[in-house]
Order: structure tokens, then C-alpha cells, then sequence
């Protein structure tokens, strides 16, 4: 689960940064907006997902 969580979370980041090279306009807000919000789901699920360790 984790795995696929960090690969949503990278091809997300990578298609975020593309773009802003292959769009301009209404296009680029649409594919920016979709992969920025699948990167905050995906980061927000692997902070809950974290193992959590005590001192």
C-alpha cells in the first residue's frame, strides 16, 4: 500500500512540474489543481500510515 502511495505521490509531482511546460491557461490550472490535490491526498495518506515510534 505504501508503495503505491509513494508512486501516486511522485507521478503526481512529476506531471505537477510538466505542466507548467506543456500547458498554458485554464489547461494548466485544471492539471495543476488535480495533481496537487492527488499529492496532498497521497502525502496526508502516508502521514497516517506512518509506523509510529515512541522514545
Amino acid at each position: 500500500m505504501k508503495s503505491l502511495l509513494w508512486l501516486v505521490l511522485a507521478i503526481a509531482a512529476i506531471v505537477n512540474v510538466a505542466s507548467s511546460f506543456a500547458f498554458d491557461g485554464v489547461e494548466q490550472i485544471l492539471v495543476s489543481s488535480v495533481t496537487g490535490l492527488a499529492a496532498i491526498t497521497t502525502a496526508t495518506a502516508l502521514y497516517l500510515t506512518r509506523d509510529r515510534r515512541t522514545a
